[in-house]
C-alpha cells in the first residue's frame, strides 16, 4: 500500500522550522503523516539553528482530522497501541518540547487537526477557518487529547457543547472564546505565526501548555453539576448511544483526577469505541454518502455537467413550493407555473413563508431573503419557458394530467431542456408515453418538506441519457441534496422498500398485537416515529392512494387490510382531522384512542383473520424483526432487479428518506449484522404462519443458501460460489 500523506519541513534564516501537513484533499492525519511529523520534529529539536516551530497545512487547509479509514472494520490500516498518539507523541513530544510550537490555522482544523493545534503553545487563525471536534458523528470521541485540552481553553460548558453537537466554530468566534490567540489574513498567517513563535522564545509572549491551564475551568462543584446536566441531555437526545456518555466520563476524569489521568482514560475509551458497532455503522454511512454520486456507465464517461441557468417548477403546492425554495436558496432563477391566480399566489406565499422561517431561525439574512425572492417569477402559461434548462413537474399524482403536461413541455421548452417529474410512485415511461424526447425524461423525487429533507432520488428509465443524469447529479450538489440514482419502478427505492413497513404493522395488529406498543418499540429502535404515527402524519388519503399502487403492481405480496379504509369512512383521516390511530389536541400532541379496538375488530371480521395468542404477547425483538425484515426483503428485490446501483445506496436512502437510524448503518448494513441465513429462516417461518407477505425473495434466498452478505455485489457473490 502506498504512503498516505506526509509532512515537509523548511527552516528559515530566522531559525523557525515550518512543518507543513500534506495529505490531499483535507490534509487528514494518517499514521504516515504523524510518523513523518515526528521525524521532522525530532530532527528540528536536535538542530542548533532551529529556535521554534510553526505547524500548518498545505493549500489553505490546516487538517480535516484523523484519517477515518482507520476506524471500523478496515484491517489493512495499521493501528498503534492506545495512548501512543495522545500521550507519547502529542503530549510528551510536542507539548513538552523545549522549543515552542505555534499552529497556523486556515481552512479546516477539525478533529485530530484541532487536537494537534491545541497541543501547540499558541494558535493563530484566519477569521473564516473552521475549528471543531466532530468525532461523535462517527461513534468515537476525540482521541488525541481533545477531551482534556478543549475544556481548559474554552471552559467546560462550551467544550461540552462543541463536542456533543459536533458543531465547529469559525476563527472569529474561536478567538473570542480563547481557543485561538490571534487572527490574521491567510496571506500573513505563516509570517505572523513565525513572529509569534520567536516572541515566545524572546519571552515577549507567554509559553503556555494548554493541558495544564486551569483559569477557564469552572470550580469542581460547578463543573460536576455541568457534567451531570450534560449526561441527562445526552440520554434524552440519544438514548441508544453510549459514546456521548463515554465522552462526558472521560472529560470528568480529567477534571477530577487531573489531565494526565484523563488522557489515559481517553486513549483507552477511544480504542474500544473505534471497534464498536456504532462506529462501524457511522463510518459506513460516512463513506456511503460519498459514493452515491458514483454511477458506473454514467459518471465514468467523462461527461461534463451542462450549465443550468433557469429552472421551471410546475405546481405550487407543498412539494412544488418546497422544491422552488431549495432552488432559489442556491441562486437558481425559478419560474413557478400554476393554473390560476389564486393557486399561484398561494404557491408564492408558501415559498416566502419557507424563506421567512429561515430568517426567523437566523439561517438567512434579510438581504439574502430579498435576493432569493427576486429570483422567483410566477406564470400561468408556458410563454416564458423558451429558455428554461430544466422543468420539474410537481402536480398531483394523476397519470393523464402528467402525460398532457409532458406533451406540452416538449412543445414549449428548448430541445436541450431536462424534463423531470417529482412523482413518488408513477412509472416514468407511462408519464412520458406521449413524448418523443424520452432521453430527456428523468425522475427528481424530493422528500417532504423538499427544502429541508436532504435526499433526492434521481430516477432513470432505460432511455434517460447519461448526460441528463450527470446534469441532475450536479444540480443536487448545488442545492445541497444527497443524490441516490435508482431505476424506474413503482415506488422507486425508498417508497418501494418501505411499503411493507406499515403493512407489517397492520398484519400484526389484526392478529392481536397492540398499535401503541408497536409504535413505541419502533420509536425506541431509533425511527422518528412508528408506522401508525407515520400514517397519521402523511394522511390516510395518501396512504390509501400509494397502497393501491402497490396492490396493483405487487398483488401477491401486499397485505390487504381494511383498517385504514374503515377509519377513513368514519371521517378519521389522521393528524389533519385530529383523529386517526391516535387522537390529537390543539398542539397536535398524539394520545392513544380507546375506540381504536372497535375498528380493529371490524377489520379483522372483514378479512377473516383470527387473533394469534403469540402476537398478543409479542416481545420487543420480534416486533422489530417482523416490521423490518419485510422491508429488508423488499430492499433485496430492489437490488436483485438492479433498481439500485449498490446496497450502500439503499442504506443512505433508508437513513435520509425514512429516518432509519444512521448509527445502525442503514437497512442493508443492519440486516447484514443479523446475517442473511437468520433473516431468511425468520421470513420463511412467518410466511408459513401468516402468508405470502413474508415470503423471502430469490435474491435473499440465494444469499442465505451460500452464507453471503446481502450487501455483496453480484461479482462478490459469484466469487464466493
Amino acid at each position: 500500500m502506498g504512503s498516505r500523506g506526509h509532512t515537509f519541513m523548511e527552516v528559515g534564516p530566522d531559525g523557525v522550522a515550518v512543518i507543513t501537513i500534506v495529505n490531499p484533499p483535507v490534509n487528514s492525519l494518517s499514521y504516515d503523516v504523524l510518523r513523518s511529523f515526528k521525524q521532522n520534529f525530532d530532527e528540528a529539536l536536535s538542530r542548533d539553528d532551529v529556535k521554534a516551530f510553526v505547524v500548518t497545512g498545505a493549500k489553505g487547509k490546516f487538517s480535516g482530522g484523523f484519517d477515518i479509514s482507520a476506524f471500523g472494520d478496515n484491517e489493512s490500516i495499521e493501528r498503534p497501541k492506545p495512548g501512543w498518539l495522545s500521550v507519547e507523541i502529542i503530549t510528551d513530544t510536542i507539548e513538552a518540547a523545549r522549543k515552542p510550537l505555534v499552529a497556523a490555522v486556515d481552512g479546516l482544523a477539525l478533529g485530530g487537526g484541532l487536537e494537534i493545534a491545541m497541543a501547540c503553545n499558541a494558535r493563530l487563525s484566519t477569521p473564516t477557518a473552521q475549528l471543531g471536534l466532530p468525532e461523535l458523528q462517527l461513534g468515537i470521541i476525540p482521541g488525541l487529547g481533545g477531551t482534556q485540552r478543549l475544556p481548559r481553553l474554552v471552559g467546560l460548558a462550551k467544550a461540552l457543547e462543541m463536542m456533543l453537537t459536533s458543531k465547529p466554530v469559525k476563527g472569529k468566534e474561536a478567538f473570542s472564546l480563547g481557543l485561538v490567540d490571534g487572527l490574521t489574513s491567510p496571506d500573513d498567517l505563516v509570517k505572523a505565526a513565525r513572529q509569534w513563535a520567536l516572541d515566545i522564545v524572546g519571552h515577549r509572549r507567554p509559553w503556555i501548555a494548554s493541558l495544564y491551564k486551569t483559569d477557564k475551568l469552572e470550580p469542581l462543584g460547578e463543573a460536576l453539576e455541568i457534567l451531570k446536566f450534560a449526561r441527562a441531555q445526552a440520554r434524552k437526545r440519544a438514548p441508544n448511544l453510549q459514546h456521548p456518555l463515554v465522552c462526558i466520563d472521560v472529560i470528568e476524569a480529567g477534571v477530577v483526577a487531573g489531565p494526565r489521568a484523563g488522557l489515559w482514560k481517553e486513549a483507552e475509551a477511544s480504542e474500544i469505541l473505534s471497534k464498536s458497532d456504532t462506529c462501524k455503522s457511522l463510518v459506513h454511512i460516512f463513506f456511503s454518502l460519498r459514493g452515491t454520486s458514483k454511477i458506473p456507465g454514467v459518471t465514468d464517461l467523462g461527461l461534463v455537467p451542462r450549465n443550468v441557468k433557469k429552472v421551471a417548477v410546475l405546481g405550487g403546492g407543498l412539494m412544488g413550493s418546497g422544491i422552488a425554495t431549495a432552488l432559489i436558496l442556491s441562486s437558481y432563477p425559478v419560474i413557478l407555473k400554476e393554473v390560476n391566480e389564486k393557486l399561484l399566489d398561494a404557491g408564492i406565499n408558501r415559498i416566502k413563508a419557507n424563506l421567512q422561517s429561515r430568517v426567523r431561525k437566523g439561517k438567512l439574512t434579510q438581504e439574502n431573503f430579498e435576493k432569493a425572492v427576486s429570483l422567483l417569477e410566477g406564470t400561468l402559461d408556458y410563454g416564458s419557458f423558451g429558455d428554461v434548462d430544466m422543468v420539474i413537474e410537481a402536480v398531483i399524482e394523476n397519470v393523464s394530467l402528467k402525460q398532457q403536461i409532458f406533451a406540452d413541455l416538449e412543445k414549449y421548452c428548448p430541445p436541450h431542456c431536462i424534463l423531470a417529474s417529482n412523482t413518488s410512485t408513477i412509472d416514468l415511461n407511462l408519464i412520458g408515453e406521449k413524448t418523443k424526447s424520452k432521453d430527456r425524461i428523468v425522475g427528481a423525487h424530493f422528500f417532504s418538506p423538499a427544502h429541508v429533507m436532504p435526499l433526492l432520488e434521481i430516477v432513470r428509465t432505460n432511455k434517460t441519457s447519461p448526460q441528463v443524469i450527470v446534469d441532475v447529479l450536479y444540480i443536487s450538489k448545488k442545492i445541497k441534496k444527497t443524490p441516490v440514482v435508482v431505476g424506474n419502478c413503482t415506488g422507486f427505492a425508498v417508497n418501494r422498500m418501505f411499503f411493507p413497513y406499515t403493512q407489517a404493522g397492520l398484519l400484526l395488529v389484526e392478529r392481536g398485537a397492540d398499535v401503541y406498543q408497536i409504535d413505541k418499540v419502533i420509536s425506541n429502535f431509533g425511527m422518528p416515529m412508528g408506522p401508525f404515527r407515520l400514517v397519521d402524519l402523511v394522511g390516510f388519503g395518501v396512504a390509501i392512494a400509494t397502497g393501491m399502487q402497490f396492490i396493483e403492481n405487487f398483488p401477491e405480496r401486499t397485505y390487504k387490510s381494511m383498517l385504514i379504509p374503515l377509519l377513513q369512512e368514519d371521517k378519521r383521516a389522521g393528524e389533519t382531522t385530529r383523529k386517526g390511530f391516535y387522537l390529537y389536541d390543539d398542539k397536535r400532541k398524539a394520545s392513544p384512542d380507546t375506540e381504536l379496538k372497535n375498528y380493529i375488530e371490524k377489520a379483522r371480521s372483514i378479512t377473516g383473520v383470527s387473533v394469534d395468542p403469540k402476537l398478543v404477547k409479542i416481545q420487543e425483538k420480534e416486533i422489530i424483526e417482523m416490521i423490518f425484515f419485510p422491508v429488508v426483503n423488499e430492499a433485496c428485490r430492489v437490488l436483485g432487479e438492479g433498481i439500485a446501483v449498490k446496497a450502500a445506496d439503499l442504506d443512505i436512502a433508508s437513513v435520509m428518506g425514512m429516518g432509519f437510524p444512521p448509527y445502525r448503518g442503514g437497512i442493508i448494513f443492519w440486516a447484514d449484522s443479523h446475517g442473511s441465513k437468520y433473516i431468511y429462516s425468520k421470513l420463511e417461518k412467518w410466511s408459513e404462519l401468516y402468508g405470502e407477505f413474508f415470503e423471502p425473495c430469490a435474491y435473499l434466498a440465494a444469499r442465505a443458501a451460500r452464507g453471503i452478505p446481502l450487501s455483496a455485489s453480484v461479482e462478490q457473490a459469484n466469487s464466493r460460489l
